[in-house]
Parts: structure tokens; C-alpha cells; sequence
């Protein structure tokens, strides 16, 4: 159907002009529009760089709560054995030291000694648990690896090794991974020696087949402590030399953390009147 004047009782002429206002008026609004919103959105941009710093930070820490996520995912570092592992890679005055050889070293409570050996550390009661992750596959948990995790005592000696208990094998020990990826051990709170954070080593091993010695090893690393739960630890019995030991070093003059230790830190949770647990998040390169 054709228009006519009929329909436009003011005329096309009108109906042009009123439409070209409603042109300029809707360009005029977009333009204030732009205006208005240019500190809005700068704000908002601010907003979203606010959120994703916090987003780091919380994934960063996630790291240290033992959680398993694509965002977290990280090899985390290698770090000397030194010189106490007692995985075959030296010898103390007896011989090659080499724990992993010994029966009995797969176990989960490893505050005995074993294997002949009688005796127990003593200190402050503490399960650590290592949740090992596959960092080329979104971290998905690794079942079926062995780990082998050893430490100083509540004094600062290492079994096997230091002066007075070359004879024992405590605070040593070797577990599965299962389906989620995890070992858990039943330990005492590391002492603090002189020149060191307190620390845990442990090695991963591609299963408990090739968990023969230091020559199979697929990673070595180790687990750091945050200040405040050492403190509240070495206050207690048995600890007394780990407090000025503590007070004489930081993680910036550690000579394995100074480099950082965001995946190596971990949470730890308790008190001193129930133990402590800590757990850390293993990525390795599978």
C-alpha cells in the first residue's frame, strides 16, 4: 500500500525534519554517554585488575593449602638432598647409608626406628600430607608414585648420620601414592639447626618398583614451615635450641629458600595441645 498525505497529516516534509532531530539528539545522547562512562569504565578497570591481583594471590596461596587446581598448577622446585638422605647417593662411617633398602621403610608412622633399629624420636606430633599432581595435565592428581620424605628431630640431628643416633633410621620413610594423589605421615615437628629454616626433604620416585635408590629419583625437594607455628612449637619441651637457632636465620639468608618458597610453603594447621598438620600441593612434570 502507497503512503499519502493522509497518513502523514503534517506532510513528509515534517516527518523528514522530525527524524533528522531524533538523529542529532540520539548521537548527542551516545556522545555524553561515552563521556559519562569513560571514568566508569576505568574504574571498572581498576576493579578487575583489584580482582585478578587477588585471584593471584588467592591461587598462589592455594598452592601451600594442598589443593589441586589448573590455576596452581607449578613445577615446584628442585632442591638439594643434602648431605643426610640416606638414599644410597653417599656413605656415613658404616658404609653406603641407604634406607630405602631396609624392610620395613614403607610405612605411614615413621617416628621409629625400624629394621633392627629401636629407637623413637620424640617432640611435638605433626602429619604431613603431600598431594602429588601432574603439571602436564591441568594438575591431575598422580596415583601410584612413591615418595620418600625424611627430617632432622626436635634437636636438630639426622638419624643414620649425626652424632648419637648413627645407629637409628627414625623420621625416614617411604609411601604410595593413592588415588588422589597423596601420602600422609605421622611425624614430629622438625627442630630448627643452625643455618636452615625448619624444613622436610623428600624425593618422588616413579613407583615404589624403581624406589631403590637416589639414581631413580624423578624430583627432590622440600617443604618449608611458616615462622609463627614453629614459634608456638619450639616453645615447648624438648625444642629449647631451636629457638635461637630460629631467631639467627630467615627464609631471604636460607641458602635453598632465599630464592622464594610460594610452592614450598605449607599450611599448617593446630596446637600445641592437639599437634599440628601440615599439607603441601607437589606439582611435577609427568
Amino acid at each position: 500500500m502507497h503512503s499519502s498525505d493522509h497518513d502523514h497529516p503534517e506532510g513528509l516534509a515534517h516527518d523528514l525534519d522530525t527524524l533528522q532531530k531524533r538523529r542529532r539528539t540520539l548521537m548527542w545522547l551516545a556522545g555524553a554517554a561515552s563521556v559519562i562512562s569513560a571514568p566508569l569504565l576505568a574504574c571498572g578497570g581498576e576493579d578487575n585488575a583489584a580482582s585478578a591481583t587477588s585471584n593471584t594471590t588467592s591461587s598462589g596461596s592455594s598452592v601451600n593449602t594442598g589443593g589441586s587446581s589448573g590455576s596452581t598448577c607449578a613445577v615446584i622446585p628442585e632442591e638439594t638432598a643434602g648431605p643426610f638422605p640416606g638414599d644410597g647417593s653417599n656413605s656415613t662411617q658404616s658404609g653406603v647409608a641407604n634406607a630405602l633398602m631396609l624392610a620395613g621403610i614403607d610405612r605411614s608412622d615413621i617416628r621409629s626406628s625400624f629394621a633392627g633399629a629401636t629407637g623413637v624420636a620424640t617432640g611435638m606430633v605433626l602429619t604431613v600430607t603431600l598431594s602429588l599432581v601432574n603439571t602436564h595435565s591441568n594438575c591431575a592428581d598422580l596415583s601410584g608414585y612413591a615418595i620418600y620424605l625424611w627430617h632432622c628431630d626436635a634437636v636438630g640431628r639426622y638419624s643414620m648420620y649425626s652424632s648419637g643416633v648413627t645407629a637409628e633410621n627414625y623420621l625416614r620413610g617411604l609411601q604410595v601414592t593413592d588415588s588422589r594423589g597423596q601420602v600422609t605421615f605421622t611425624t614430629v615437628f622438625p627442630g630448627c639447626y643452625p643455618g636452615r629454616m625448619p624444613h622436610i626433604h623428600f624425593e618422588v620416585y616413579r613407583n615404589l618398583a624403581t624406589a631403590t635408590g637416589a639414581t631413580n629419583k624423578i624430583k627432590t625437594s622440600q617443604l618449608a614451615f611458616p615462622v609463627a607455628p614453629c614459634q608456638e612449637v619450639y616453645a615447648t619441651s624438648g625444642y629449647s635450641a631451636s629457638v635461637a637457632n630460629l631467631a639467627q636465620i630467615s627464609f631471604a639468608t636460607d641458602n635453598v629458600f632465599s630464592d622464594g618458597t610460594s610452592l614450598q610453603m605449607a599450611n599448617v594447621t593446630g596446637n600445641t595441645s592437639t599437634g599440628y598438620a601440615a599439607t603441601l600441593t607437589v606439582g611435577i612434570a609427568a
